[in-house]
């Protein structure tokens, strides 16, 4: 058994780790933003090779973070944006550059479809959050009347997003923002099982929605419901 001052030392190590986050925000502008009341925004996963980018969850918190809080933004269901404007935004389809929207918007219907939706800028959205390392054992077990964990264990995951966004009515970039938020979750086996989870997604998702709202608006805006809806994950 683990002695009194081991699961003492343990517990303080834990508390250490699961508290370990860091978080860089970058950003690159291209062009000057402005956006009115009519106009929206959509949130896509970047297209790729083989699949798209950046998960369903991530895209859907960034999008329901930015029409959220203070100075909400109009945010245009991905899904019925990619529907209403078929085929042209399917992943095998979607134009590769800002530029070939000019093109796009050539093609007849596609500008009143897009006229109609509103959307003056689209967030392609590319990325992932995965597991970097690990370690550690933990060992759980069950007998009449008794059941319990003990050992030590721990990991480490990384979230890495970044969102290019273009402007429709320019057919150009505007810039890119992009965040990098790494963090060590553990969890430690003294009868019961005590978890110290870092929020490595959520995290990244309040940043990145946060810095785009800025982008859009030129305001720096810290909005207490965005950190609580990222602590969730």
């Amino acid at each position: 058994m683990m002695s009194r001052a081991a699961s003492l030392i343990g517990v303080a190590a834990l508390l250490t780790l699961g508290g370990c986050m860091q978080a860089r925000i970058e950003e690159s502008r291209e062009l000057p933003t402005s956006i009115t009341s009519d106009e929206a925004v959509v949130v896509l996963a970047k297209p790729q090779v083989e699949g798209a980018g950046a998960e369903d969850d991530f895209m859907d918190c960034v999008s329901n973070s930015l029409a959220g809080g203070r100075r909400a933004l109009r945010v245009h269901p991905n899904d019925a944006f990619v529907d209403s404007m078929f085929p042209w935004f399917e992943p095998g389809t979607a134009p590769a550059r800002p530029e070939a929207v000019a093109t796009l918007l050539a093609r007849p219907g596609v500008s009143e479809r897009i006229a109609a939706s509103g959307v003056r800028y689209i967030v392609w959205l590319d990325g992932a959050t995965r597991r970097t390392d690990g370690g550690g054992s933990l060992a759980c077990g069950a007998a009449p009347g008794a059941a319990g964990c003990i050992g030590f264990g721990w990991w480490e995951k990384e979230s890495d997003y970044q969102a290019t966004i273009w402007d429709l009515r320019e057919a150009k970039s505007a810039g890119t923002v992009g965040t990098n938020v790494t963090g060590t979750s553990a969890i430690i086996g003294a009868v019961v099982p005590l978890p110290f989870i870092a929020r490595v997604q959520g995290t990244a998702c309040n940043r990145l929605a946060g810095q785009l709202r800025k982008f859009f608006v030129g305001e720096d805006i810290d909005d207490p419901a965005q950190d609580a809806a990222g602590d969730s994950r």
